[in-house]
């Protein structure tokens, strides 16, 4: 002891512990140390990044996109096939009069007013009317709304398919739609039969031409042909009636006309035969006017004299009106047999042998698509709340730690975390690469002496810290190394998988001194390591930092001792021993072990002064370091 005391006292023994405090954490410095756009690159989404995501939730993205196909697939599945007939017709442009007679020479616009009143007359409920009351469709069962089934009757459809598809079975057969328990007045049934004409109507202009396009869409395929077809025919029928008509209400008026202009035509030329008559060339004021009105007698009105030429010149203008009005009737009369509509049909509809609606291809796209977007989305929310350690650059932004290695999965081995010798056994595996890895980084720490002293600890027990420990130390003792593994964890794997086994025959002894547990030291072949397995019965418990020191200073024969410390969530008095090591590693699994959990182990290290050389995770499903794959790709099998 006052050896010791005089060692600590002296400036050369002073100096070199500063030496090694400088140089014990080399990783963790530099995990601190901050660098030049530190910054800019923590708001930076990289490719590796955005292939991480996809690696991690693609399980999840694919669950939501086949849900997408699968809702889609219902939908269509349950859904009336709807079949769409197309007929056209064509409206010829009213030229004016003065203009047919240089048709070569006069440049014509369209009659954009003209067509858009032909496409208003169509959407009409006049023509709609003429279509039902023609065809009967307010007693036609299949004339109905295409609203769709609803979410009940869809499930029944499909229960009924279901059932159908699975045997012979006799379904009894319910209606697509709720009946009514009392029946509807004629007026209600007349309007939805409008309605659901007007739903099943579409009218459009073909480009900026005179054709229409008439198409309708109905559950039944003849009778939306039936419908399209009637609905044309009705609309060059109500043109031909609406100009029938106004003819006959023009040639009504020429009758009408007529009769008057005839009555004073045959007035006017009475008093000019009466007045040449009487070879008089005045009319006394008693007698009638040429109007047929008697004058009323006046002293004061002056009197007038009428001559036979005024007479013949006004029974002549008459007879030239009527002329003229009987010439327009006779016209009238001669044209109406012969009157046509503005417009005729070009393209008769057929009955379509393919439904139109639901578009199978673009519904299982939409589907596809909105569950691919949702799928993301779920992905991106979980991502966001998840706290759970997953990449090494969570590691750096949230720890200040070094990630020192990427321990992937092992496939059929120990829950993927590898056998106790993976790495004798797969020497050229990823896993084993990414051990030799912090094998290297082991080596920086303690170098200013040829020992070093390495713990190993974990948040939780499951997180494949036993794994490591035996691994590394297996790396170490296969190269020549005389690495000692101190077991500290009675619940590890070593002291439970690899100790009891009766092929290793170890010996446990107990002895007061800590200094006597340096016999219990057994060799373990199979993986070319040494191991001390922890009796915490004795007094000789090595959670004891005295113990610890006074065990650490009797194996100065080993090159390398591991100690496998215990998890935290062991209580932290276990890790009391770290300040006597020459480095700890924290044991992280992919994915499971939580960032807050992990921050406070590290807390707890740097509170006792222990050196923590970085972070290895386990079970990492999307390794960043590309080169093992690589590796593990060309090496021979």
């Amino acid at each position: 002891m006052a050896i010791l005391l005089d060692r600590c006292s002296s400036p050369l023994f002073s100096l070199q512990i500063w030496i090694e405090a400088m140089l014990d954490r080399p990783l963790a410095a530099i995990a601190h140390k901050p660098w030049l756009g530190a910054d800019a690159s923590q708001d930076f989404i990289s490719l590796t990044d955005v292939v991480s995501f996809v690696r991690q939730y693609l399980f999840s993205i694919l669950a939501f996109t086949v849900a997408g196909i699968v809702c889609a697939t219902f939908y269509f599945v349950t859904s009336d096939p709807i079949y769409t007939a197309r007929t056209q017709i064509l409206i010829e442009p009213k030229i004016p009069r003065n203009l047919q007679q240089q048709p070569a020479e006069v440049n014509l616009s369209l009659d954009t007013a003209q067509v858009e009143s032909q496409l208003a007359v169509l959407r009409s409920q006049k023509i709609a009317r003429m279509v039902i009351d023609e065809l009967g469709l307010m007693n036609n069962p299949t004339f109905r709304d295409m609203q769709g089934p609803t979410i009940g009757e869809r499930f029944r459809r499909a229960w009924v398919s279901v059932v159908q598809a699975g045997g012979p079975h006799r379904v009894l057969p319910g209606p697509d739609r709720m009946q009514t328990a009392s029946p509807q007045p004629e007026s209600e049934r007349e309007l939805s039969a409008v309605e659901t004409f007007n739903d099943g109507l579409d009218v459009q202009r073909v480009g900026v031409s005179y054709a229409i396009d008439i198409t309708f869409q109905s559950l039944d395929p003849a009778l939306a042909a039936r419908i399209a077809n009637a609905t044309a025919d009705a609309f060059v029928r109500e043109q031909v009636q609406t100009t029938t008509a106004a003819a006959s209400e023009g040639i009504a008026w020429l009758e009408r006309r007529m009769r008057e202009v005839g009555d004073q035509m045959n007035r006017a030329t009475r008093v000019a035969q009466e007045f040449r008559a009487k070879h008089d060339y005045s009319i006394d004021q008693g007698e009638t006017s040429i109007e047929g009105q008697a004058l009323p007698p006046s002293e004061e009105q002056p009197t007038h004299q009428t001559t036979l030429e005024q007479l013949e010149v006004t029974a002549d203008t008459y007879r030239k009106m009527y002329e003229s009005l009987l010439g327009a009737y006779t016209n009238s009369v001669d044209q109406q047999p012969y009157l046509i509509a503005d417009a005729r049909v070009i393209t008769s509809a057929t009955s379509p042998k393919i439904a139109s609606r639901p578009r199978k291809t673009l519904i299982l796209a939409f589907g596809a698509l909105a569950g691919l977007v949702a799928g993301i989305g779920y992905a991106v929310a979980r991502r966001g709340l998840d706290r759970n350690v997953r990449t090494p650059h969570q590691i750096r932004l949230e720890l200040g730690l070094a990630c020192i290695g990427e321990l992937p999965p092992v496939n059929f081995r120990r829950g993927g975390f590898g056998r106790l010798d993976e790495v004798l056994r797969n020497p050229d595996s990823s896993f084993s690469g990414s051990l030799k890895r912090v094998k290297a980084i082991m080596g920086l720490a303690g170098t200013t002496h040829s020992r070093r002293r390495i713990g190993i600890t974990s948040v939780s027990p499951g997180d494949g810290k036993s794994t490591v420990v035996s691994n590394l130390a297996a790396l170490c003792g296969a190269s020549g190394t005389a690495t000692l593994v101190i077991n500290v964890d009675h619940k590890s794997a070593l002291a439970n998988e690899l100790i009891d086994p009766s092929d290793f025959k170890l010996i446990g002894q107990d002895s007061g001194s800590p200094k006597d547990l340096v016999k219990q030291i057994r060799f373990i072949e199979e993986t070319s390591f040494y191991y001390l397995k922890n009796d915490w019965s004795s007094s000789s418990d090595l959670r004891v930092p005295d113990n610890m020191e006074s065990l650490l200073s009797g194996a100065g024969a080993y090159s390398v001792v591991i100690v496998e410390l215990p998890p935290l969530s062991s209580g932290a008095e276990g890790l009391a021993v770290c300040p006597l090591l020459d480095g700890v590693i924290v044991v992280a699994q992919w994915g499971v072990t939580s960032l807050d959990q992990l921050e406070d182990l590290t807390q707890t290290l740097k509170n006792t002064n222990s050196s923590v050389l970085g972070v290895l995770m386990t079970r990492v499903r999307s390794v960043s370091a590309h080169r093992y794959r690589k590796r593990a790709a060309e090496a021979p099998r």
